[in-house]
């Protein structure tokens, strides 16, 4: 799991690097509220967590813009010494996930840094995702446009899977690479490879295309009704 830790506490930080990189996160910093907006929208990251109290700008407000202004959904967990109902009530309405009150246990931060990225892939959840004519179904590995069976690449899949669980909103070309290979993607090519093996399949059978490439941003999926404006691959 990519994390991103919006805290400028010193040996709050690197508390959670001795507990969560033997874990298997990948965490990235950032130490002020200005530098936690930058980051979170200039990277993918899994999931975020945000400390209420940071220098010029506050936790409240790093967590505002990252909805309204640039209507990021990724899952925000935030860390306070402030554990009034109306600090809380402040916090969610502001766009956070979740809230953990300091001293927290570090191994329930961990459990709920899971609970909140399996929520937002809806795994463990939704075993069936229909996108218009795009049938997922998970419990059998079975995929459909149209009724007529799809016989894609496991990797294909995997593409497929993470596009129609945010579908019709787009995934970034770094974030798919995550969810297909992990920390460790393969070369440049290999995603633009795997997308012109994909739209094959997906697309070139059937009368319009449902896979939209976001030159220099990413992909998602559409429906027949929408506006193509695709650039290439």
């Amino acid at each position: 799991m990519h994390l991103l830790i919006i805290e400028d506490n010193a040996d709050i930080i690197a508390n959670l690097y001795s507990y969560l990189e033997p874990l298997g996160y990948k965490l990235d910093v950032a130490r002020s509220g200005k530098a936690g907006v930058l980051a979170a929208t200039t990277s993918a990251h899994d999931a975020i967590v945000l400390d209420l109290s940071l220098p010029a700008m506050d936790g409240i407000e790093v967590c505002r813009q990252l909805r309204q202004q640039y209507q990021l959904t990724m899952p925000i967990l935030m860390l306070t010494a402030r554990d009034t109902e109306q600090d809380k009530v402040t916090g969610f309405a502001a766009g956070a996930d979740d809230y953990l009150v300091k001293p927290y246990s570090l191994a329930e931060l961990d459990a709920r840094l899971k609970a909140l990225v399996r929520r937002a892939r809806n795994e463990h959840v939704q075993s069936v995702l229909v996108f218009g004519e795009l049938q997922l179904d998970a419990g059998i590995g079975r995929i459909s446009r149209a009724g007529q069976t799809l016989d894609l690449t496991p990797t294909g899949y995997c593409i497929l899977s993470a596009l129609m669980r945010v579908a019709p909103k787009l995934i970034t070309r770094e974030a798919l690479e995550r969810q297909v290979w992990g920390d460790e993607p393969p070369d440049s090519d290999a995603l633009r490879t795997h997308i012109h093996t994909l739209r094959r399949v997906l697309d070139k059978p059937f009368s319009y295309p449902v896979l939209l490439t976001l030159p220099g941003i990413g992909y998602r999926l559409m429906l027949c009704n929408e506006e193509r404006n695709e650039g290439p691959q």
